[in-house]
């Protein structure tokens, strides 16, 4: 009956480790399934990030280039009223020297008209030969 008993026991310990393999090689390749899965979901968030950093980017690209052109007009504007301005007042800065011009024409006639008024009063005296009566009238 020794005999017996081993053969049995043969059998019976085979099986087992045969269970036991395949149940490793069941765990093994369900690890491997996992494992499989997960990279799959990390590309696929990698993925999506990927995407939406590069919706992001192109939004923010659109914005900025939107408020340079915005910039760009707004200083084309300003610098056309620059110019406006400047034209304004050297229009003014023209027209003031046209006056000052014409005021010092119009002291200079005065002047004119004084100094041959005084010529001919003179020459009025001394044909007469009286003195003014206001000469030296303020002593």
């Amino acid at each position: 009956m020794l005999q017996a008993e081993k053969p049995d026991e043969k059998a019976s310990g085979g099986s087992n480790d045969r269970d036991i393999a395949l149940a490793g090689v069941e765990k093994e390749r369900t690890n491997s399934n996992i494992k499989a899965w997960e990279e799959s979901e990390k590309t696929k968030a990698e993925n999506k990030a990927q995407k939406n950093l590069s919706i992001i980017t192109a939004w923010e690209n659109k914005k900025k280039a939107s408020l340079e052109a915005k910039l760009r007009k707004m200083e084309e504007q300003l610098e056309k009223k620059k110019a406006e301005y400047a034209e304004k007042m050297k229009n003014k800065i023209a027209l003031i020297h046209k006056q000052a011009e014409e005021k010092r024409a119009a002291v200079e006639a005065i002047k004119g008209e004084e100094l041959l008024k005084a010529e001919e009063t003179s020459a009025k005296y001394r044909a007469t030969g009286k003195t003014p009566k206001n000469f030296l009238g303020w002593f």
